[in-house]
């Protein structure tokens, strides 16, 4: 099996071909390749034998190596006198059956089916962009007129976008079979080489029109054909041949730790994306042994997500331990199968010295690096679509520490894990749950029946949920004072559900309403994350901003802790938890009026932007005076525990301290709450609130 490459760079902009086509020059047919790099795909679709029309042969020298390996029937054609002049005379002596003729190709004097084939190097890319592509489209219809059934059209082409869309669809139209061949520059001389590829469009005229349009792309001259289904999809896979082929030439010259390049291959039959790879440098003067030059590591199904992996300092942390000077990072998708490592291998292989650093010997080793030389293991137990958040899947995986998860994913945003559940044998109680733990070889996965297993509502697997939890110690939960006062809570956002399940298991006297804006989420909350709401757990569907705003306006509802825990759908936003709306003043305000004297806010905030966090931060501190801040190691996120008393002090060593007792109270009070339940809380309140910053 072979891999096709799939990036998101964009080559169909017209400004961006306009500036290449301005720098062409006089060096413009070079760029085609010469009978050396082409003969394979043209023996393959003409015959020797055959009446060729070489439509605006220029000064190529082409024909004349065609003529030198035994085709003997060339017509060729150019509508500059000069040029016609130059070649026949060049070839008088030395080919005197290779003649050369002005014509002008939109007008030919040849008769109808004269020819079998028509070969075209560079000739359509230059009259495209004359006069909105009429030239070549007259040009096109003259290769139709003149080619016999079964004859065919041979494109030598950069295939510009509006160029190539222009060609398939006129022969697309006329029922004719389309086939576009990708030839991939091999030159080890980089430095020497051209970025873009070279493509071979071939189109073969039938007796009858095809009633179903024939349209295939193939990897080199012998590359198996992919068949699409549209042109668009065609043009589509022109782009990532482009890009694919800029990046290699980039990679193959240039270096830089802070790119983060990534490119997508695919399966070549099903077109499905089987890889991710990402190329991480080493840093400037980083100490690399002479030999480390390149390696490759597969991150294990499953952990893709994780903050080592799917994060730029998680990557450059990667690499720094690994210390290579290029590491290229490969990432499994899901729905594909994958052996073992050594088939993994075996497939990658080809396509790694495209991406090799400069300077590398080209006999050099390239190791494949892994987690203890596993894959790890992933199997998807169901998939939907969400009306507001687009497909979904609910996978298990094995975790690097041999326990098995279940994850909610939505697929637009593949490598964020919406929701999370540690998954447990219903038949295994919680102190062999303890001893499993610290084998060093866990139960493979694969053979634990799905059928068996049940969320551990004990484990939160998000840290940041852990120290939401933790913050409820701001309100003395679990000191005698508070015993049997109710305490009410208002979360904004379900996932899977993990969260508040945890809260009404284990928190005393705790009422939980959660908000969850998805239908859906809730029914897969319930489905297969074993979320159970009741009297003291309710669900509100609905809008998290209105609810709160019902909530105010309908007065007499005050919450002992308000809790934001929702992501942000918009990806062009430097901050993907909470959406910007969550954080305006009149937000926060109704937040704070909402609140018990005693209550806090409680914020998931997952902001890259220092200046917006900054921003976000002078605006919940204009509302709660007292911040408190625990940043989760290893990721984005920061919890904000927000309250309306005034912070008397700045140092956090002298706050943690009047913490601690509080920390303690609540964590006997979740080990002696449990309701409902066999679990226990895995859980350290008092270490998550070691950490405390006041902002």
């Amino acid at each position: 099996m072979s891999l096709l490459p799939r990036t998101a760079e964009e080559f169909s902009s017209a400004e961006y071909w306009e500036r290449f086509f301005k720098k062409r020059g006089g060096k413009a047919f070079e760029w085609y390749g010469d009978y050396n790099k082409l003969c394979g795909v043209l023996h393959k679709y003409i015959k020797v034998q055959d009446q060729v029309l070489v439509v605006g042969c220029g000064n190529s020298e082409l024909s004349e190596q065609l003529y030198d390996v035994g085709y003997k029937h060339l017509t060729n054609i150019d509508i500059s006198e000069t040029v016609v002049n130059h070649m026949n005379q060049r070839n008088v002596e030395r080919r005197p059956g290779l003649t050369f003729q002005q014509v002008d190709a939109t007008q030919t004097p040849y008769e109808d089916a004269s020819y079998q084939a028509a070969l075209d190097k560079g000739t359509l890319d230059a009259m495209a962009s004359e006069e909105e592509g009429a030239l070549a489209k007259s040009m096109l219809t003259e290769v139709g007129r003149v080619l016999r059934v079964g004859g065919r059209y041979v494109c030598v082409t950069l295939a510009q976008e509006s160029v190539i869309k222009l060609a398939v669809e006129h022969f697309v139209q006329l029922g004719w079979a389309v086939r576009l061949h990708c030839l991939q520059e091999e030159s080890r001389k980089e430095e020497d080489s051209f970025p873009l590829p070279v493509f071979v469009l071939v189109c073969t005229k039938f007796r009858q029109p095809m009633p179903t349009s024939i349209l295939e792309i193939c990897l080199g001259e012998d590359g198996a054909p992919m068949r699409l289904k549209q042109v668009s999809e065609l043009l589509s896979a022109v782009r990532e041949h482009q890009a694919y082929s800029v990046l290699r030439k980039r990679l193959r010259t240039d270096t830089d730790a802070t790119s983060n390049l990534s490119l997508t291959l695919c399966h070549a039959k099903t077109g499905l994306p089987r890889y991710t790879l990402t190329v991480q440098d080493a840093s400037p003067g980083a100490k690399v042994p002479r030999t480390n030059h390149f390696a490759i590591f597969i991150v294990p199904q499953g952990s893709e997500t994780a903050w080592l992996y799917s994060s730029s300092e998680g990557r450059r942390q990667l690499a720094a331990s690994a210390n290579f000077r290029r590491l290229v990072i490969v990432a499994m998708h899901r729905n594909q199968e994958y052996t073992d490592i050594q088939a993994v291998q075996s497939e990658l292989s080809p396509m790694v010295m495209d991406l090799a650093p400069p300077g590398m010997p080209a006999n050099q080793q390239v190791p494949f690096l892994s987690v203890g030389g596993d894959l790890g293991w992933r199997e998807e137990v169901s998939r939907g679509v969400s009306e507001l958040s687009g497909e979904y899947c609910v996978e298990n995986v094995k975790g690097e520490d041999g326990e098995l998860y279940r994850r909610l994913v939505f697929l637009s945003n593949s490598a964020l894990v919406q929701s999370e559940s540690r998954l447990v044998s219903s038949n295994t109680t919680s102190s062999q749950r303890k001893r499993n733990k610290k084998k060093t070889k866990p139960p493979a996965p694969t053979v634990i029946s799905l059928t068996s297993l049940s969320v551990d509502s004990g484990f939160l697997c998000c840290a940041h949920h852990e120290v939401m939890v933790a913050g409820l110690a701001l309100l003395g939960v679990g000191t005698p004072e508070n015993k049997g006062i109710r305490l009410s809570v208002l979360l904004v956002g379900l996932g899977g559900g993990g969260l508040p399940q945890f809260l009404r298991e284990f928190v005393p006297d705790v009422t939980v309403e959660v908000v969850e804006l998805d239908p859906v989420v809730l029914e897969v909350a319930k489905e297969w994350f074993g979320f159970r709401p009741d009297d003291r757990l309710t669900v509100t569907l609905g809008d998290g901003l209105e609810r709160i705003c019902a909530l105010e306006k309908e007065g007499g509802h005050l919450f002992d802790a308000i809790m934001f825990d929702v992501d942000n759908k918009d990806s062009t936003v430097g901050m993907s938890c909470p959406p910007a709306a969550f954080v305006e003043m009149s937000t926060l305000m109704k937040v704070c009026s909402l609140l018990t004297p005693r209550g806090v806010f409680i914020l998931n905030l997952v902001c890259r932007d220092s200046v917006l966090r900054a921003s976000v931060l002078q605006r919940v501190s204009a509302v709660f005076p007292s911040i408190l801040s625990r940043k989760i190691d290893g990721e984005v996120n920061e919890v904000l525990l927000c309250s309306h008393g005034e912070t008397k002090t700045s140092d956090a060593a002298q706050i943690i301290p009047s913490l601690n007792q509080a920390a303690k109270n609540l964590q006997s009070a979740l080990s002696s709450n449990k309701t409902g339940t066999t679990n226990n809380p895995h859980i350290n309140i008092v270490e998550l609130l070691k950490d405390l910053k006041v902002e």
